[in-house]
């Protein structure tokens, strides 16, 4: 039961300070659920407007200062619904499931640094 409340708890990840584009995948284009692994960059946190349920598998472009972009997999790993005034409509942690190690390093130049 420890384990389960573990896996439901929100993850705290970096804040991204960047335009994010969000697309959610199908389930036909569904993979194998990666475990955290205390990577820094297992994954990122985001404001939104959209709320995206927790689970699903998304794609995602980063859109960095320097005009390019960094385009990988996520999981919705948490959502949190933020109160009026806020930057957006909820907080949302991402979990990276696919992402090219070189486009970890470049995202690392857009993270709020704790």
């Amino acid at each position: 039961m420890e384990d389960h409340q573990q896996q439901t708890a929100p993850r705290r990840y970096p804040r991204l300070k960047a335009p994010v584009y969000f697309n959610r995948l199908s389930r036909l284009f569904r993979w194998k659920r990666r475990r955290w692994s205390g990577d820094p960059l297992g994954g990122v946190c985001i404001y939104s407007d959209d709320q995206p349920k927790q689970g699903a598998p998304l794609e995602i472009e980063v859109f960095l200062p320097d005009g390019t972009s960094v385009v990988c997999r996520a999981e919705v790993a948490w959502v949190e619904a933020l109160p009026d005034g806020a930057p957006a409509r909820c907080d949302v942690g991402l979990a990276f499931t696919a992402i090219h190690p070189h486009d970890r390093q470049r995202l690392s130049s857009v993270l709020e640094q704790a």
